[in-house]
Formats: C-alpha cells, structure tokens, sequence
C-alpha cells in the first residue's frame, strides 16, 4: 500500500494580510498535484491544516485540496479547531459525528490505517488521556494480524533540543510508547507538529516526522538543495517490506 503524507499547511484566507498566505496555498497546490502524479492508495493529512480554525479557512483548505485523487484522511492538529473541521469536512463518512475526539480506523484490503486524536481545546501540547488509551488498546487488539500504521499529530518523543515535553503530561507519551510496543503489527507511526523530517525507531517499530509542507514554516532540510520546493512523504507499507518512507519534493 502506498501512503502519502501532508502535514502542516497552515493555510490562510486569501483576504489574510500576512504575507506568507498565497505562499502557503501555493505549496499545497503544487503538493496535491505531485501527489497525484504517484497514485498513493491514500492520502493522510497529520494536522494543523489551517492557522487560526476559521470556517473560512477551511473553506479555502477544501478548495486546495479539491483535485486530490486518492481518499483523504485527516486528524486535527493543535491549530485546528474539531469542531469547524468536522463541519467543513461533513461529507467524509469517516469522522466521527459526535464527541471530542476526531479518531477512527480505516480498514484498506492489505493494511489498517489509525487516526490518533492527540489534541485538546485550548492545549498546544499532544494529549493521549485514558479514554484514548482504552480506545487504541481495543482497535490494536482487534486485529492483531494485520499490518497497522498509526498516524497523529503529535509526536510521543522528544527531538534534540528542538522539541522536548511535547505532552502536557509525560506519563501519557509513555502510555502511547507502552501499548505501540505490545502490538507488533504496528509497522509505523508517522507524525506532524516539529515542521522537521526525522526518523528514528520507537517503541519497536518506525517512527517518522514530516516537514511542514509550507516552506515558510518548515524546519531542518537544506533550502540550497530543495531550492523552496515543498516537500511530504510516500510511505509503502507491505508485509515484506514493513514501512519504507520518502521524501518527494515537488516541482
């Protein structure tokens, strides 16, 4: 299954007196169309869609996001507001309805792919309390067998000096890190939020952080050689293989 991965586009309205907000659109425009050019079986999209969770900006965020050819699954990042995300985007059957938490699992022929919630009102940093822990617990255990791959927002480890205490409560990084390790099935956990590539194992399986897509934002890769292009990820995950990842700069 091929997987590919936006995350942190920060979209602004046009009207917006920031400058960086026909930069930012640009980025995602260029990204969906080099998106489709692979032909990923999906699209997951790891959060903070929008800067300020204005129905307006989502409004915008659909229009950019309108040409994407492969089903898209997204999950809310501390800029997006749940509940202005889930009005905008009412006609994917996955969300949930109803309650705080925007987190589901999709079931693909050869792989399942899980949507971590790991915002909270009002809170920058990641949350993972015990309903979510109960809630990840039963859908690991479920299907045990199956090739799994999780996605959030928030990554559940520190990254140098340039992202530590990313929880509001460390003992709940280390819960998420516990119930990922007794479930080998899981093949990776791909994350947004730190605007930096990384990779690196955790908690016995792959890890992988995305670079914001917006190149005003992004962090860690060598503009003289990505020459401002935006860049996301191309996950493949099999059963072979596990998860094997790239990072596509655009044209």
């Amino acid at each position: 299954m091929l997987v590919a991965q936006i995350s942190d586009t920060h979209i602004l309205t046009p009207e917006s007196d920031q400058p960086a907000a026909e930069l930012r659109a640009d980025c995602l425009r260029r990204c969906v169309a080099d998106v489709n050019q692979q032909q990923p079986d999906a699209v997951i999209f790891t959060g903070d869609t929008v800067q300020h969770g204005r129905p307006e900006e989502y409004a915008r965020l659909r229009e950019l996001l309108a040409p994407l050819e492969a089903p898209l699954y997204i999950v809310p990042g501390n800029r997006d507001d749940k509940y202005e995300m889930r009005a905008a985007f009412s006609d994917h059957a996955y969300l949930p309805k109803s309650g705080e938490l925007l987190q589901y699992v999709i079931e693909a022929p050869a792989v399942r792919l899980v949507a971590i919630d790991s915002t909270s009102h009002g809170e920058r940093k990641g949350v993972f309390c015990p309903a979510r822990q109960a809630w990840l617990e039963e859908v690991l255990s479920d299907q045990p067998e199956q090739p799994t791959l999780l996605f959030i927002h928030h990554p559940p480890f520190d990254v140098g000096d340039h992202y530590v205490g990313g929880y509001r409560r460390p003992a709940e990084a280390a819960a998420l890190a516990d119930i990922v390790s007794r479930h080998a099935q899981v093949a990776g956990l791909v994350c947004g939020h730190v605007h930096w590539l990384i990779e690196r194992e955790w908690a016995g399986t792959q890890a992988r952080i995305m670079p914001s897509v917006a190149v005003d934002l992004r962090k860690g890769i060598d503009e003289t050689e990505a020459r401002g292009r935006p860049v996301y990820l191309l996950h493949r995950l099999s059963r072979a293989t596990g998860l094997v990842s790239q990072a596509r700069r655009t044209s």
